[in-house]
This record gives C-alpha cells, structure tokens and sequence, in this order.
C-alpha cells in the first residue's frame, strides 16, 4: 500500500485498517518500516485533530490519588491539614506553590497539571 498523508477521517480509517493488518510485522522487514511510518502518521494527524486537554488540578490529584490507593487524609501533610485537602478538592481555595511542590514531590505530579488552564 503506498503511503500517503492523512487528510480526512477516511484516510484516519484506512491507516488504521492497513496498521492493524500489519501489527505485529517481523522487524527489519518493509511491512515493519510500513507500519513505523503509518503509526507516526496517525498519531501526527490525531495529535492535531484531537488534541487532549490538560486536567484539571483537581481531578490530577484525584487521579494520582487513585492510582496509588490514596485516601484524603494521606493529602493532609502535603496540603497542609484535613480543611485544606477538603477546601482543594472541592474546588474552594487553589493551589499555592508550596502546595504545588510538595505535590510534585510526593506524588509525582507534573507541576504543569497543576498549575492548571
């Protein structure tokens, strides 16, 4: 299949046929050079066409929180006390950035998601 640029949702759909015929393709060979190419294409065009907002801080801390089986008063040291992790993640007072460093620090935040918009 010759390689061509992605311009419409039908090109989107028949790149992601044509990788899905060659997932899995033996490395070295051309269908894997085809398929390096077409992922970089793809993921070029919904890069662009579909770009992912950036999280609320909010819902960051909840995220994080989940994944490493946090509960709020786990938050109570970093944020500074059980009313201020309630007032945070009710949306009610922002984050300072001390709070914004101590979270980085200890959960591995990027400061960029909690900066926010």
């Amino acid at each position: 299949m010759p390689i061509v640029p992605i311009r419409t949702e039908l090109d989107h759909a028949r790149a992601v046929a044509r990788i899905e015929a060659l997932w899995g393709a033996e490395p070295g060979t051309a269908a894997a050079d085809e398929l390096d190419v077409l992922v970089t294409l793809v993921d070029a065009w919904e890069a662009q066409q579909q770009p992912i907002a950036a999280p609320d801080p909010v819902e960051a801390i909840r995220f994080r929180m989940d994944q490493m089986g946090l509960q709020r008063r786990d938050l109570a040291p970093i944020l500074g006390g059980r009313s201020r992790v309630s007032e945070v993640l009710a949306g009610k007072r922002p984050l300072s950035l001390a709070m914004i460093r101590r979270l980085r620090a200890a959960l591995g935040i990027s400061a960029d998601a909690l900066v926010g918009p």
